[in-house]
């Protein structure tokens, strides 16, 4: 792919673009999105906020693949449903009823020249590694070499500790893929945090008292489940969730004189690692919690798509050879 032709992509399963995000930052923006399909209303709202409505369509599932544009890479932070029989049957049925599937067809009839995919670590385990089995057994069956790794946010430089797999496929099977290397960049939640909040985002006595006498039963049956409790010098935080919304109990800042707060949407933000210049006043406090426990972290996806990028330059590079001397 020449660096003056745009690379056209499309974005599954979207949410708040920051899989498209990532691409764009890793092709110098030479990328176009040409097919967006996102059906959660108020993500939509943030899309079109930082993207414009371009090409923007609703659900996957009732779009056919032949209205789907011709596109150079596939993009999909696809949610992780559990397969019916997976690994039993091996033919294109047993993908049907997951959202898997959509991703496939689209694969089968436009053929594009890579792909991403991005889902939770436990797909790695679930079904006792039969689900992601049959996930690769049918990218293989649609003539594509796949690569997967498990990455953490926190190795890039980002200050979550945020584990996700990822699956990288190539139509050309030549293609030897790497992952890239942890950048190993230090990281503390200071980074990230504002320095005057809102008071709204400090926790009630109510709250933080049932935080406390929660965290205190889950100790006495001998488990470490309950609040994680952060401060500007820590490392890193825990995962934030899409249940972010609800109580802050994973990721709650530390403040002198007073109740722990949730993180600002803009902390949130800055966790994934979006850019200071994204937007987020489209949708309500408890959405964008949403929005971004739903996202990706933007650095990794980033460094993944650089080395697609280098792959796939890399490889166009060697069949022009080819060419030239057949």
């Amino acid at each position: 792919m020449k660096s003056k032709k745009k690379v056209k992509i499309i974005d599954l399963f979207a949410g708040i673009g920051g899989i498209r995000l990532g691409f764009e930052q890793a092709f110098n923006g030479n990328v176009e999105c040409v097919f967006t399909s996102e059906i959660d209303k108020y993500a939509i709202q943030t899309y079109i906020e930082n993207f414009g409505s371009d090409n923007i369509y609703g659900d996957i599932t009732q779009i056919s693949e032949k209205d789907v544009p011709d596109h150079d890479i596939l993009l999909a932070g696809f949610p992780c449903q559990p397969f019916s029989q997976a690994g039993l049957k091996k033919g294109f049925n047993d993908t049907r009823g997951t959202l898997f599937f959509d991703i496939e067809r689209i694969l089968l009839e436009k053929k594009p020249k890579a792909f991403l995919l991005e889902n939770v670590k436990q797909l790695k385990g679930h079904d006792k590694g039969n689900t992601l089995k049959v996930i690769l057994e049918h990218l293989h069956n649609a003539g594509y070499k796949t690569f997967v790794k498990v990455l953490a946010a926190k190795d890039f430089g980002v200050p979550q500790n945020r584990e996700r797999i990822y699956i990288v496929g190539f139509l050309d099977n030549s293609i030897n893929f790497e992952f890239p290397e942890p950048t190993l960049k230090e990281t503390k939640v200071g980074n990230i945090l504002e320095n005057n909040p809102d008071n709204k985002y400090t926790i009630s006595d109510k709250l933080w008292a049932g935080h406390q006498r929660r965290k205190l039963m889950h100790k006495e049956k001998g488990n470490g489940f309950g609040y994680g409790l952060f401060n500007a010098n820590s490392p890193y935080t825990n995962t934030i969730s899409a249940r972010y919304y609800k109580d802050g109990s994973e990721i709650l800042i530390e403040q002198e004189g007073k109740n722990p707060r949730k993180l600002t949407p803009r902390e949130a933000a800055r966790l994934q690692g979006f850019p200071e210049d994204y937007k987020i006043t489209a949708v309500s406090d408890n959405q964008l919690y949403k929005q971004f426990g739903n996202s990706v972290c933007v650095p990794v996806i980033e460094k993944i798509a650089e080395e697609i990028k280098k792959s796939i330059e890399i490889a166009s590079l060697h069949n022009e050879t080819l060419a030239k001397v057949q």
